[in-house]
């Protein structure tokens, strides 16, 4: 059974800073890209970042670049995002997914397993 399980998330004062995990288990984890992405209230859900099997290839959005990292371990089945100088805009459900293929760019259609989400809250 594969799981995809998100933590980490929680309330924050803008400029502070939160660590996500997604812990992931049912699945060849280091065969895999993985990402994240968010959707705030009336959005659609947007790409945050991505990394591909074996975390030499990330990529950003626009929006987080500079402030937010994303790595992996392997060891651990585990993905991580570290998210720093954090906005109000930053506000949104979290989901970590699993992607179709090793090497992938931020489109939705490329992932096929997504886990519930975890809520940041960026209060101004």
């Amino acid at each position: 059974q594969v799981q995809v399980v998100e933590s980490g998330g929680g309330l924050v004062q803008a400029g502070g800073s939160l660590r996500l995990a997604c812990t992931v288990s049912g699945l060849t984890f280091d065969a895999r890209a993985m990402g994240w992405f968010r959707q705030a209230p009336g959005k659609e859900r947007e790409g945050v970042s991505c990394i591909n099997w074996s975390g030499g290839i990330t990529r950003y959005a626009d929006s987080v670049k500079g402030r937010f990292t994303i790595s992996r371990d392997n060891r651990k089945n585990t993905l991580y995002l570290q998210m720093n100088s954090l906005k109000p805009e930053d506000t949104a459900m979290y989901y970590c997914a699993a992607s179709i293929y090793s090497t992938t760019t931020l489109t939705p259609a490329n992932f096929g397993i997504w886990g519930q989400g975890t809520q940041v809250t960026v209060s101004s």
